[in-house]
């Protein structure tokens, strides 16, 4: 376990990167994922992603379809890996857990999808 700094506190995130406690997520946490993730600033649109990403997952406790995250946040059709390369990325600045044997997968670099693995 790691910790970062994040506005005033301290949070701990594990040896991948995710928060460990996703209840003390907030923006300025998300800001300092963000960094910590290669993300220099989160504009507008990254925080309409994730904050979405976030409250589905709470909802269903499942990763939204990519093509849909877009779609509801009136984004373009490819919208998370436009604004964050790899939706991992945006996962994880969402402050959420680790999907246990799940990962994304590419093979130009641009579009992603999920795979069971382990």
């Amino acid at each position: 376990m790691s910790v970062l700094e994040c506005t005033g506190k301290t949070v701990e995130i594990d040896e991948n990167g995710f928060l460990v406690n996703s209840e003390e997520w907030d923006e300025d946490v998300a800001r300092s994922l963000a960094a910590a993730a290669g993300v220099d600033a989160l504009n507008m649109e990254q925080l309409e992603i994730i904050t979405f990403m976030r409250k589905y997952y709470l909802k269903f406790k499942a990763f939204p379809l990519l093509g849909q995250v877009c779609k509801i946040v009136h984004q373009p059709g490819k919208c998370v890996n436009e604004q964050f390369i790899n939706p991992e990325k945006a996962w994880k600045i969402a402050g959420l857990p680790k999907l246990d044997g799940i990962h994304f997968i590419t093979l130009d670099g641009e579009n992603y999808s999920m795979e069971e693995c382990c």
